[in-house]
């Protein structure tokens, strides 16, 4: 957002949300896109003042184990990885602080966005989690092919806007329809350390019939070159900052560096032009440090511990053996190894996140859309660390228990799940025992 000597980004200052005045979209039959305006340019209201919000308390300094000073949650969860410089930890607290603000029109949320702060969605187990909370894609499919329809504002739908006159809509001639939930963001860091070629190779190795695995190849916006995709449910950004860049323009609606082009509602440019009071770029770089809001979250992503296992029992050790038996770690690797990285918490640090990050063909599991290497039917090995710390499972957050997941797998998963299947309730309550000590 614009930046101001008088308004830190450090949390407590930060201006609230406007009150009365952005609308959640609300449940209406789909409709093209909006015409051009007949009235008069209408001026978006401006934010209604509130209360800041009290900051969490802190701990004096780092705690033993899995994290440092920060909101614990569940099992630790939230706290910043071990091992860091006093100038890395300094810059996690910093990050965390933008992650938790609420951005404002005046500082250029929206005009269209899906919510306010990068906390609304990230939540569940401590800051940086999953949450239920759900995004909607949308598309045309032909004969098998996917068009995101970007004309009318696809794939991505932003769900609220700052005046209910440029609410988006999924548009009648999508045909496909998807929501995902929130991913978790514990141990992004070091999922962002592990080199392209390790994740190629997980390609290259034998697996059982039926089970493939493709890598998603991105263009990396922060690099500009051709990198190894891993984040996102379809591995559609290659980089933390790539990844905090894409959230800020597509779910607050904050045009910085990286994606300088506000969203038009449902590709109307007219309305676009009505309603975006605010001069691109907004993100702009705060003169103290040279950092911009983007580059703030991105560090407190990297820093972010990942998630401790839970403490093994000998009804999880039996699990965990099941687990391998029935092929489920041939997708969910226990553990890949970041490269050498100028962060030392981060430089070759085993990874216990139990995925492939590549993608693999889901069937009916897919949700339907296709983004770049990405298929319509194919998905990104979910990591498992973190798993007991999510408030539900799969990519549209259909499954209420972590047996419900497993019995939806498809594709490629559909062996592991038909032998999951035909586990005595004994075995089954064993593999369901490991599973949650992730």
């Amino acid at each position: 957002m614009i930046f101001s000597p008088s308004l830190s980004r450090r949390a407590a200052l930060a201006g609230a949300v406007l009150a009365g005045t952005i609308v959640q979209a609300q449940a209406q039959p789909p409709r093209g896109p909006v015409g051009p305006p007949t009235p008069p340019p209408v001026q978006a209201p401006a934010p209604a003042p509130q209360p800041a919000p009290t900051p969490a308390p802190q701990p004096a300094g780092p705690v033993a184990g899995n994290g440092g000073p920060g909101q614990i949650g569940r099992a630790g969860l939230g706290n910043a990885l071990t091992g860091l410089t006093d100038a890395q930890l300094a810059a996690f607290i910093d990050g965390r602080a933008d992650f938790r603000t609420a951005e404002t029109v005046a500082g250029g949320l929206g005009p269209i966005f899906n919510d306010v702060s990068c906390v609304a969605c990230h939540d569940a187990g401590g800051t940086g989690g999953a949450s239920r909370r759900t995004v909607t894609r949308f598309g045309r499919t032909v004969n098998g092919v996917f068009d995101p329809l970007e004309h009318l504002g696809g794939s991505l739908l932003q769900a609220r806007s700052i005046n209910p006159a440029i609410r988006e809509v999924v548009p009648p001639e999508a045909n496909t329809v998807a929501r995902r939930v929130t991913t978790p963001l514990f141990g992004a860091g070091l999922i962002d350390a592990i080199p392209d070629s390790a994740i190629v190779a997980g390609t290259l190795q034998r697996k059982p019939a039926g089970i493939a695995g493709k890598v998603s190849v991105v263009k990396d916006v922060v690099s500009g070159q051709n990198r190894i995709g891993r984040f996102g449910w379809k591995a559609q950004q290659a980089t933390l900052l790539a990844f905090a860049a894409d959230a800020y323009l597509n779910e607050m609606g904050i045009t910085n560096r990286f994606f300088p082009t506000e969203n038009a509602p449902n590709g109307n440019t007219a309305l676009l032009a009505r309603f975006d009071r605010v001069a691109d770029i907004e993100d702009v770089a705060d003169p103290l440090d040279g950092k911009t809001d983007v580059d703030r979250v991105a560090d407190f992503m990297r820093y972010l511990a990942a998630p401790a296992r839970g403490t093994a029992t000998a009804a999880s050790l039996a699990g965990e053996a099941i687990f391998n038996r029935l092929d489920c770690a041939v997708c969910h690797t226990p553990t890949m190894r970041t490269g050498r990285h100028p962060v030392a918490a981060l430089s070759e640090k085993t990874v216990g996140l139990y995925s492939d990050l590549l993608l693999h063909d889901m069937g009916t599991l897919g949700d339907g859309i296709a983004q770049g290497t990405a298929g319509a039917r194919d998905m990104r090995t979910a990591p498992l660390w973190g798993l007991r710390a999510r408030p539900v499972w799969l990519h549209d957050g259909r499954a209420n228990t972590v047996d419900e997941a497993v019995r939806a797998h498809a594709g490629e998963a559909q062996s592991s799940r038909v032998r999951y299947e035909a586990l005595s309730a004994t075995e089954r309550t064993q593999l369901l025992a490991f599973l949650d000590t992730l």
